[in-house]
């Protein structure tokens, strides 16, 4: 009745989704106070007062076509302000014309892989990931190839990252700082993952896509500062969104933009732009891509964030739990004190802690704390660490 591969897919959902709704059944039962989710990145924060302003100033003007149909691509005053401060960032010169607005960074990846994947091309995703990734690729023919980590930095394991390249890979995502890790990759890291794919594209005579998905680089922590993908990657494709940076994650706002050094660049364009279309998406919301474009230099307050990460790790590392502190996003990634990291977020359930685990990024042993919560949720969840952290070595 239904499509099988739909039906199947369902089976295989998001671990994250699965304890969200998991936590909604756990409030109704023992009060929202006795509950700990940690299971869905969903910012707290209000978006900052720039974004308000200028929603404001929109909507109560009198600016004709506010609300009507424009270029598929986006507004072009608002796409050549993004230009031009990713060219500031990177050095690499862009313009209006190498930016299409679209429905977040979600909708983004859909469009970019519509556009460039042929069925049975490869798109390499280095675990930890996110593991709609998989659906996404899937979505437009393609495979996808799980790279693993060194996880005593979960920087990828370039080794395996070069073994892993075919004449049939097409695209690379990076995501840096990293969903669920929080880890920022170093730039000896990109320099080594660019030389790996210099060599495969002269080997194979193919073209690599380098797929940057970075809606957390706003959000680091230590003076860690991202390394700009465009000044490193020939053959970069930046997929942006403002749902953390602004705290606009309903709005679903974001962007595509490509290096102006990638050979018939404006093919690639226009292709996106057709596939922005066709995909259904028609264009970008154009009242929030007038708001961005005023609030690009605005910025959620990270230190609410960074307090967060502070308290979370040094009290669970004093419980005995190993974990690479975060650079960036809002995320912890804990190795599991048992085995089957499944078993053990379904432990924790018993103590009304909502995790993720690792299975569920692609790399099982560990689980996921999005620490984008109240304060006074995570001081009152640390008993409840403990007491998980005791039953896991009693056994």
């Amino acid at each position: 009745m239904f499509s099988e591969k739909i039906v199947n897919n369902l089976k295989k959902s998001s671990w994250i989704r699965a304890m969200f709704e998991e936590g909604a059944k756990l409030v109704e039962k023992y009060g929202v106070e006795n509950v700990y989710d940690y299971s869905l990145g969903n910012p707290y924060a209000e978006p900052p007062k720039e974004v308000i302003e200028s929603m404001k100033t929109h909507v109560l003007s009198d600016e004709a076509g506010l609300h009507r149909y424009m270029n598929n691509a986006g507004y072009p005053e608002v796409r050549e302000k993004i230009a031009k401060a990713i060219q500031k960032e990177s050095g690499v010169e862009l313009s209006k014309d190498h930016v299409v607005m679209t429905v977040g960074a979600a909708g983004g990846l859909n469009v970019v892989f519509k556009a460039i994947l042929n069925p049975e091309d490869e798109v390499i995703v280095f675990a930890p990931y996110f593991v709609e990734y998989n659906f996404y690729v899937d979505n437009h023919g393609g495979k996808t190839v799980v790279v693993p980590p060194d996880t005593s930095t979960f920087e990828p394991d370039l080794k395996k990252f070069e073994e892993s390249i075919t004449k049939k890979t097409k695209a690379i995502i990076i995501n840096t700082p990293n969903n669920p890790t929080g880890v920022i990759y170093s730039e000896e890291t990109l320099k080594n993952i660019k030389r790996i794919i210099e060599m495969k594209e002269k080997e194979y005579n193919t073209t690599l896509f380098v797929l940057s998905d970075q809606p957390y680089k706003k959000i680091i922590y230590d003076d860690a500062r991202p390394s700009s993908m465009l000044s490193i990657f020939t053959n970069a494709i930046i997929v942006d969104s403002f749902s953390k940076s602004l705290g606009l994650a309903g709005q679903r706002i974001g962007y595509i933009a490509v290096s102006s050094k990638i050979k018939e660049v404006d093919i690639l364009i226009n292709a996106l732009s057709f596939c922005n279309r066709t995909l259904g998406f028609v264009n970008a919301p154009g009242l929030f891509q007038k708001v961005v474009a005023d609030a690009l230099e605005a910025e959620v307050n990270v230190e609410e964030y960074k307090k967060r990460r502070d308290f979370l790790y040094e009290n669970l590392t004093k419980l005995g739990f190993e974990c690479v502190k975060p650079q960036g996003a809002f995320y912890l990634f804990p190795k599991a004190p048992i085995a089957d990291d499944v078993e053990f977020v379904k432990r924790a359930i018993k103590y009304n802690l909502l995790l993720v685990p690792g299975s569920g990024f692609g790399c099982p042993g560990y689980f996921r704390i999005s620490y984008c919560v109240k304060f006074d949720m995570i001081e009152r969840s640390i008993p409840a660490f403990e007491k998980l952290m005791k039953e896991c070595l009693a056994v």
